[in-house]
Protein backbone atom coordinates (compact mmCIF):
# COMPACT_ATOMS: atom_id res chain seq x y z
CA UNK A 1 0.00 0.00 0.00
CA UNK A 2 1.57 3.58 -0.68
CA UNK A 3 2.28 5.81 1.15
CA UNK A 4 -0.30 9.11 1.37
CA UNK A 5 1.22 12.09 -0.03
CA UNK A 6 1.65 14.54 3.04
CA UNK A 7 -0.81 17.81 3.20
CA UNK A 8 0.63 21.22 1.92
CA UNK A 9 3.25 22.37 4.66
CA UNK A 10 2.39 25.26 6.90
CA UNK A 11 4.58 27.52 7.41
CA UNK A 12 5.22 29.38 10.69
CA UNK A 13 5.06 33.05 9.09
CA UNK A 14 5.43 33.05 4.98
CA UNK A 15 4.87 36.30 3.02
CA UNK A 16 1.54 37.67 1.77
CA UNK A 17 1.66 39.76 -0.94
CA UNK A 18 -0.90 42.01 -1.38
CA UNK A 19 -1.08 41.90 -5.11
CA UNK A 20 -0.33 46.06 -5.12
CA UNK A 21 3.95 45.14 -5.31
CA UNK A 22 4.12 43.75 -8.68
CA UNK A 23 3.34 47.10 -10.71
CA UNK A 24 5.26 49.01 -8.37
CA UNK A 25 8.33 46.45 -9.13
CA UNK A 26 6.99 46.99 -12.89
CA UNK A 27 7.39 50.97 -12.65
CA UNK A 28 10.31 50.76 -11.58
CA UNK A 29 11.52 48.34 -13.94
CA UNK A 30 10.28 50.54 -16.56
CA UNK A 31 12.29 53.70 -15.16
CA UNK A 32 15.25 51.84 -14.98
CA UNK A 33 16.26 52.98 -11.36
CA UNK A 34 17.72 49.65 -10.83
CA UNK A 35 20.39 50.41 -9.12
CA UNK A 36 20.55 50.60 -5.27
CA UNK A 37 18.93 54.38 -4.86
CA UNK A 38 15.63 55.99 -7.00
CA UNK A 39 12.18 57.33 -6.85
CA UNK A 40 10.87 54.22 -4.88
CA UNK A 41 13.33 54.21 -2.32
CA UNK A 42 12.25 57.94 -1.49
CA UNK A 43 8.64 57.22 -1.37
CA UNK A 44 8.99 54.02 0.57
CA UNK A 45 11.02 55.86 3.03
CA UNK A 46 8.68 58.61 2.91
CA UNK A 47 5.63 56.30 3.60
CA UNK A 48 7.31 54.48 6.50
CA UNK A 49 7.97 57.93 8.36
CA UNK A 50 4.53 59.07 7.84
CA UNK A 51 3.10 55.67 8.96
CA UNK A 52 5.40 55.48 11.87
CA UNK A 53 5.93 59.07 12.61
CA UNK A 54 9.43 58.97 12.70
CA UNK A 55 10.80 62.36 11.05
CA UNK A 56 14.08 60.91 9.68
CA UNK A 57 14.55 57.23 8.67
CA UNK A 58 17.02 55.34 6.14
CA UNK A 59 15.82 51.99 4.04
CA UNK A 60 18.61 49.67 4.51
CA UNK A 61 19.74 46.07 2.93
CA UNK A 62 18.36 44.42 6.68
CA UNK A 63 17.17 44.97 10.01
CA UNK A 64 20.98 43.86 11.23
CA UNK A 65 22.51 46.03 9.15
CA UNK A 66 20.04 48.99 11.22
CA UNK A 67 21.51 47.98 14.25
CA UNK A 68 24.82 47.54 13.05
CA UNK A 69 25.02 51.16 11.93
CA UNK A 70 22.70 52.60 14.46
CA UNK A 71 24.88 51.33 17.12
CA UNK A 72 28.12 52.83 15.43
CA UNK A 73 25.75 55.85 15.29
CA UNK A 74 26.13 55.89 19.54
CA UNK A 75 29.80 55.25 19.45
CA UNK A 76 29.55 51.85 20.31
CA UNK A 77 33.12 49.96 20.02
CA UNK A 78 36.12 48.43 22.10
CA UNK A 79 36.31 49.36 25.55
CA UNK A 80 32.66 49.15 25.70
CA UNK A 81 29.69 47.45 27.04
CA UNK A 82 26.31 46.75 25.21
CA UNK A 83 23.19 45.96 26.81
CA UNK A 84 20.21 43.75 25.19
CA UNK A 85 17.13 42.08 26.04
CA UNK A 86 18.49 38.44 26.59
CA UNK A 87 15.08 37.30 24.64
CA UNK A 88 15.61 37.94 21.37
CA UNK A 89 17.10 36.76 18.40
CA UNK A 90 21.21 37.31 17.44
CA UNK A 91 20.93 39.41 14.57
CA UNK A 92 20.08 42.20 16.86
CA UNK A 93 23.16 41.53 19.06
CA UNK A 94 25.63 40.37 17.10
CA UNK A 95 26.32 44.00 15.29
CA UNK A 96 27.63 44.85 19.28
CA UNK A 97 30.66 42.08 18.88
CA UNK A 98 31.27 43.15 15.28
CA UNK A 99 31.80 46.78 16.40
CA UNK A 100 34.08 45.16 19.24
CA UNK A 101 31.63 46.17 22.15
CA UNK A 102 31.34 43.55 24.71
CA UNK A 103 27.31 42.26 25.10
CA UNK A 104 25.85 42.08 28.81
CA UNK A 105 22.42 40.70 28.70
CA UNK A 106 18.97 41.68 31.00
CA UNK A 107 16.30 39.17 31.76
CA UNK A 108 12.95 40.27 30.95
CA UNK A 109 9.43 41.27 32.84
CA UNK A 110 7.14 37.85 33.03
CA UNK A 111 4.29 40.33 32.07
CA UNK A 112 5.45 41.81 28.94
CA UNK A 113 8.47 39.64 27.88
CA UNK A 114 10.46 42.73 26.93
CA UNK A 115 13.23 43.94 28.70
CA UNK A 116 12.78 44.63 32.98
CA UNK A 117 12.90 47.97 33.77
CA UNK A 118 13.57 47.11 37.24
CA UNK A 119 16.00 45.07 36.27
CA UNK A 120 17.71 47.84 34.14
CA UNK A 121 17.34 50.47 36.76
CA UNK A 122 19.26 48.41 39.08
CA UNK A 123 21.98 47.66 36.60
CA UNK A 124 22.27 50.86 35.49
CA UNK A 125 22.39 52.15 39.08
CA UNK A 126 24.82 50.06 40.18
CA UNK A 127 27.54 50.42 37.29
CA UNK A 128 27.26 54.39 37.57
CA UNK A 129 28.72 53.76 41.49
CA UNK A 130 30.81 51.54 39.39
CA UNK A 131 32.21 53.73 36.69
CA UNK A 132 31.26 51.32 34.43
CA UNK A 133 27.93 52.54 32.23
CA UNK A 134 27.37 51.11 29.31
CA UNK A 135 27.63 52.93 25.75
CA UNK A 136 24.02 51.34 25.09
CA UNK A 137 20.99 49.95 26.25
CA UNK A 138 18.77 47.85 22.89
CA UNK A 139 15.48 46.59 24.03
CA UNK A 140 13.70 44.35 21.95
CA UNK A 141 9.91 44.70 20.86
CA UNK A 142 9.70 40.89 20.94
CA UNK A 143 6.54 38.80 19.03
CA UNK A 144 5.09 42.32 17.87
CA UNK A 145 5.10 43.50 21.52
CA UNK A 146 6.83 47.00 22.14
CA UNK A 147 9.03 46.94 25.28
CA UNK A 148 8.05 49.89 28.08
CA UNK A 149 10.10 52.37 25.46
CA UNK A 150 9.17 55.45 28.29
CA UNK A 151 10.37 53.89 31.31
CA UNK A 152 13.76 53.19 29.44
CA UNK A 153 14.57 56.10 27.64
CA UNK A 154 13.68 57.88 30.69
CA UNK A 155 16.56 55.61 32.75
CA UNK A 156 18.84 55.94 29.79
CA UNK A 157 18.63 59.80 29.77
CA UNK A 158 19.27 59.93 33.66
CA UNK A 159 22.63 57.93 33.16
CA UNK A 160 23.69 59.69 29.83
CA UNK A 161 23.64 56.17 28.07
CA UNK A 162 22.79 55.84 24.21
CA UNK A 163 19.55 53.87 23.24
CA UNK A 164 18.82 52.27 20.32
CA UNK A 165 15.12 49.88 20.31
CA UNK A 166 14.92 46.65 18.19
CA UNK A 167 11.40 47.11 16.64
CA UNK A 168 12.76 44.22 14.28
CA UNK A 169 9.64 42.16 15.11
CA UNK A 170 7.02 45.14 15.97
CA UNK A 171 5.85 46.92 12.74
CA UNK A 172 2.44 47.88 13.44
CA UNK A 173 2.71 47.27 17.29
CA UNK A 174 1.61 50.35 18.85
CA UNK A 175 2.79 51.92 22.63
CA UNK A 176 0.65 53.99 24.39
CA UNK A 177 -1.07 55.08 21.00
CA UNK A 178 2.23 55.97 18.72
CA UNK A 179 3.97 53.26 16.26
CA UNK A 180 6.67 50.96 18.68
CA UNK A 181 10.04 52.80 18.30
CA UNK A 182 8.71 55.87 17.58
CA UNK A 183 10.77 59.07 19.05
CA UNK A 184 13.86 56.64 20.12
CA UNK A 185 16.42 55.36 17.27
CA UNK A 186 15.17 52.62 16.38
CA UNK A 187 15.55 49.63 13.81
CA UNK A 188 12.97 47.62 12.00
CA UNK A 189 13.15 44.30 9.64
CA UNK A 190 11.16 43.52 6.45
CA UNK A 191 13.15 40.31 6.33
CA UNK A 192 10.59 37.51 4.27
CA UNK A 193 8.82 36.11 7.75
CA UNK A 194 7.88 39.74 9.03
CA UNK A 195 4.26 40.67 9.00
CA UNK A 196 5.48 42.90 6.04
CA UNK A 197 8.19 41.66 3.43
CA UNK A 198 10.72 43.54 1.51
CA UNK A 199 11.91 39.44 0.98
CA UNK A 200 14.95 41.20 3.15
CA UNK A 201 15.49 44.97 4.49
CA UNK A 202 15.38 47.07 7.31
CA UNK A 203 14.91 50.29 8.65
CA UNK A 204 16.73 52.54 10.47
CA UNK A 205 14.67 55.77 12.08
CA UNK A 206 15.06 58.44 14.66
CA UNK A 207 13.84 62.11 15.21
CA UNK A 208 17.39 63.84 15.15
CA UNK A 209 18.44 63.66 11.88
CA UNK A 210 21.99 63.52 12.47
CA UNK A 211 22.80 59.91 13.52
CA UNK A 212 20.60 58.76 10.29
CA UNK A 213 22.55 60.95 8.18
CA UNK A 214 25.73 59.60 9.70
CA UNK A 215 24.78 56.25 8.69
CA UNK A 216 23.58 57.53 5.37
CA UNK A 217 27.29 57.92 4.49
CA UNK A 218 28.16 55.20 6.05
CA UNK A 219 25.52 52.63 4.31
CA UNK A 220 27.22 54.05 0.66
CA UNK A 221 30.56 53.34 1.43
CA UNK A 222 30.64 56.28 3.42
CA UNK A 223 31.70 58.40 0.58
CA UNK A 224 32.44 61.80 0.84
CA UNK A 225 31.20 64.38 -1.11
CA UNK A 226 33.67 64.60 -4.64
CA UNK A 227 33.33 64.14 -8.04
CA UNK A 228 35.25 61.33 -7.98
CA UNK A 229 35.69 58.32 -5.14
CA UNK A 230 36.83 59.66 -1.62
CA UNK A 231 36.89 58.15 1.13
CA UNK A 232 37.81 59.23 4.81
CA UNK A 233 36.63 56.87 6.64
CA UNK A 234 35.38 52.91 6.61
CA UNK A 235 31.55 52.72 5.19
CA UNK A 236 29.35 49.48 3.86
CA UNK A 237 27.11 48.28 0.95
CA UNK A 238 23.96 48.66 3.22
CA UNK A 239 21.38 50.27 0.91
CA UNK A 240 18.13 49.55 0.02
CA UNK A 241 17.73 48.74 -3.90
CA UNK A 242 14.99 50.82 -5.50
CA UNK A 243 13.29 47.44 -6.56
CA UNK A 244 13.15 45.74 -3.15
CA UNK A 245 11.53 49.30 -2.24
CA UNK A 246 8.75 49.07 -4.60
CA UNK A 247 7.69 45.84 -2.71
CA UNK A 248 7.35 47.26 0.46
CA UNK A 249 5.87 50.25 -0.81
CA UNK A 250 3.01 47.79 -1.28
CA UNK A 251 2.96 45.98 1.61
CA UNK A 252 3.35 49.09 4.04
CA UNK A 253 0.09 49.63 2.67
CA UNK A 254 -1.64 46.66 4.01
CA UNK A 255 -0.44 46.75 7.27
CA UNK A 256 -3.44 47.64 9.29
CA UNK A 257 -5.55 44.70 7.76
CA UNK A 258 -2.11 42.54 8.36
CA UNK A 259 -1.86 43.35 11.98
CA UNK A 260 -5.78 42.82 12.13
CA UNK A 261 -5.10 39.45 10.41
CA UNK A 262 -2.43 38.26 12.66
CA UNK A 263 -4.59 39.63 16.22
CA UNK A 264 -7.91 37.72 14.74
CA UNK A 265 -5.46 34.33 14.45
CA UNK A 266 -4.76 34.33 17.90
CA UNK A 267 -8.37 35.41 19.06
CA UNK A 268 -8.85 32.00 17.15
CA UNK A 269 -6.09 29.94 19.13
CA UNK A 270 -6.66 31.48 21.94
CA UNK A 271 -10.59 30.42 21.97
CA UNK A 272 -9.49 26.57 20.65
CA UNK A 273 -6.74 25.92 23.15
CA UNK A 274 -7.14 28.27 25.50
CA UNK A 275 -9.31 25.24 27.90
CA UNK A 276 -6.67 23.03 27.78
CA UNK A 277 -5.42 22.66 31.30
CA UNK A 278 -1.31 23.84 31.26
CA UNK A 279 -1.71 25.79 28.08
CA UNK A 280 -1.27 29.80 28.64
CA UNK A 281 -0.73 32.68 25.94
CA UNK A 282 1.96 35.41 25.56
CA UNK A 283 0.28 38.01 27.24
CA UNK A 284 -0.19 41.84 26.25
CA UNK A 285 1.09 44.78 27.85
CA UNK A 286 -1.04 47.42 29.20
CA UNK A 287 0.80 49.86 27.87
CA UNK A 288 0.45 49.02 24.16
CA UNK A 289 -1.34 46.79 21.34
CA UNK A 290 0.67 43.83 20.22
CA UNK A 291 0.48 43.56 16.77
CA UNK A 292 0.49 39.29 17.49
CA UNK A 293 3.51 39.03 14.96
CA UNK A 294 3.24 35.60 15.97
CA UNK A 295 0.98 33.82 18.24
CA UNK A 296 3.10 31.49 21.21
CA UNK A 297 2.20 29.58 23.83
CA UNK A 298 3.66 27.93 26.95
CA UNK A 299 3.17 24.87 27.55
CA UNK A 300 3.49 23.33 31.44
CA UNK A 301 4.28 19.44 30.51
CA UNK A 302 2.92 18.76 34.35
CA UNK A 303 -0.78 20.15 33.82
CA UNK A 304 -0.68 19.67 30.07
CA UNK A 305 1.31 16.08 29.85
CA UNK A 306 3.16 16.63 26.96
CA UNK A 307 6.16 19.41 26.38
CA UNK A 308 6.79 21.64 24.64
CA UNK A 309 8.63 19.18 22.18
CA UNK A 310 6.27 17.59 22.13
CA UNK A 311 3.71 19.42 20.43
CA UNK A 312 6.38 20.79 17.80
CA UNK A 313 6.97 17.01 16.78
CA UNK A 314 3.52 16.14 16.13
CA UNK A 315 3.05 19.49 14.49
CA UNK A 316 5.81 18.58 12.55
CA UNK A 317 4.69 15.17 11.81
CA UNK A 318 1.63 16.89 9.58
CA UNK A 319 4.04 19.12 7.96
CA UNK A 320 3.26 21.69 9.96
CA UNK A 321 6.03 24.46 10.85
CA UNK A 322 6.19 25.64 14.86
CA UNK A 323 8.96 27.09 16.31
CA UNK A 324 10.43 27.11 19.93
CA UNK A 325 10.44 31.00 21.56
CA UNK A 326 13.89 32.46 21.11
CA UNK A 327 16.89 30.87 23.01
CA UNK A 328 18.08 33.55 25.41
CA UNK A 329 20.97 34.87 23.94
CA UNK A 330 22.89 34.26 27.40
CA UNK A 331 22.74 30.66 26.60
CA UNK A 332 24.09 30.91 23.34
CA UNK A 333 27.45 29.11 23.03
CA UNK A 334 28.56 31.91 20.84
CA UNK A 335 28.12 34.37 24.09
CA UNK A 336 29.56 31.76 26.79
CA UNK A 337 31.14 33.58 29.39
CA UNK A 338 29.07 36.72 29.06
CA UNK A 339 27.95 39.09 31.90
CA UNK A 340 23.99 38.18 32.31
CA UNK A 341 21.47 39.69 34.50
CA UNK A 342 18.70 37.63 35.61
CA UNK A 343 17.74 34.76 33.03
CA UNK A 344 15.58 32.42 34.89
CA UNK A 345 12.32 34.21 33.21
CA UNK A 346 13.66 33.93 29.66
CA UNK A 347 14.79 30.50 30.42
CA UNK A 348 11.46 29.32 31.26
CA UNK A 349 10.08 31.05 28.43
CA UNK A 350 12.18 29.23 26.02
CA UNK A 351 11.50 26.05 28.11
CA UNK A 352 7.86 25.81 27.63
CA UNK A 353 7.57 28.38 24.74
CA UNK A 354 6.18 27.69 21.26
CA UNK A 355 5.61 29.80 18.48
CA UNK A 356 2.73 28.38 16.19
CA UNK A 357 2.04 29.04 12.49
CA UNK A 358 0.91 32.39 12.64
CA UNK A 359 1.09 33.86 8.66
CA UNK A 360 -1.55 36.32 7.57
CA UNK A 361 -3.55 34.48 4.77
CA UNK A 362 -4.10 31.46 7.44
CA UNK A 363 -7.71 30.37 6.73
CA UNK A 364 -10.44 28.23 8.88
CA UNK A 365 -9.31 25.13 7.93
CA UNK A 366 -5.17 25.73 8.77
CA UNK A 367 -6.25 26.95 12.34
CA UNK A 368 -8.39 23.89 12.91
CA UNK A 369 -5.45 21.62 11.74
CA UNK A 370 -3.19 22.74 14.08
CA UNK A 371 -5.75 23.01 17.05
CA UNK A 372 -6.84 19.61 16.26
CA UNK A 373 -3.22 18.35 16.59
CA UNK A 374 -2.02 20.51 19.56
CA UNK A 375 -5.09 19.36 21.69
CA UNK A 376 -5.15 15.61 20.85
CA UNK A 377 -1.00 16.11 22.02
CA UNK A 378 -2.64 16.91 25.37
CA UNK A 379 -2.85 13.58 27.09
CA UNK A 380 -4.79 14.76 30.65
Amino acid sequence: MSTPPKRERLFLSPPHMSGAELPLIEEAFRSNYIAPVGPMLEAFEAAFAARTGHRHVLALASGTAAVHLGLRALGAGPGDEVWFSTLTFIGGVAPASQLGATPVFLDVDPQTWTMDTGLLEEALDAAAREGRLPRAVVPTDVFGQSCDLDAIDALCRRHGVGLLVDSAEAMGTLYKGRHAGAGALAAYSFNGNKIITTSGGGMLCADDGAPIERARKWSTQARDPAPHYEHSELGYNYRMSNIVAAIGRGQLAVLDQRVAQRRAIFQAYKAGLGDLPGIAFMPEAPYGRCSRWLTVILIDPLAFGANREDVRLALEAENIEARPVWKPMHRQPVFAGARSVGGAVSEALFDKGLCLPSGSQMVRADLDRVIGIVRRTCSL
